[in-house]
């Protein structure tokens, strides 16, 4: 019979990086509906903005903090139907994975995955204000980083050589 229990890494052997959800919890979450109820007898389709935000930072020892902020806003004319803003967090596990690469999973894979739960806790907190259900379309994470990426490249190019001698 075989044994196949695993095995530590040997000297010179490479890790196999992983990456694993330890926990998904809301971090912050509001809801306003500063016009109600005369609001709900106004009639026309609202003017809807959602704004998204999303971080990541060590906890230690291979644990990351990674939280997306997605703010909801609707208006009728000038006045304000609701605001809904949950702060959707988790923390994952990364291990073995190169430095330069832990960066994109906190910028792309962790909030693509907050972003199924962010999207619950909107449609459900809207529907109970007794509003119509927000449903979150899927956001591009990816070129959401490369284009900050780009942003930080072109405002460390435009920096003077000698501004950080000021």
């Amino acid at each position: 019979m075989e044994d196949k229990t695993p095995q530590p890494a040997q000297s010179g052997q490479r890790q196999v990086p992983t990456f694993g959800i330890e926990k998904v919890y809301i971090k912050d979450f509001s809801l306003e509906a500063p016009n109600a109820p005369q609001i709900f007898l106004e009639h026309g389709a609202p003017d809807v903005s959602i704004q998204v935000n999303n971080s990541g930072t060590p906890l230690g020892e291979g644990a990351f903090d990674a939280t997306l902020t997605v703010t909801v806003t609707a208006k009728l004319g000038d006045k304000t139907l609701f605001l809904v803003e949950v702060s959707q967090a988790g923390i994952f596990r990364i291990a073995n994975v190169p430095e330069n690469e832990i960066e994109p999973l906190l910028a792309v894979a962790c909030p693509n995955i907050l972003q199924a739960y962010a999207r619950e806790v909107i449609s459900d907190a809207t529907v109970r204000a007794g509003f119509a259900p927000v449903l979150l379309q899927p956001i591009n994470f990816e070129a959401l980083y490369l284009q900050n990426l780009q942003e930080r490249k072109a405002a460390a190019a435009s920096r003077p050589a000698d501004a950080s001698l000021q």
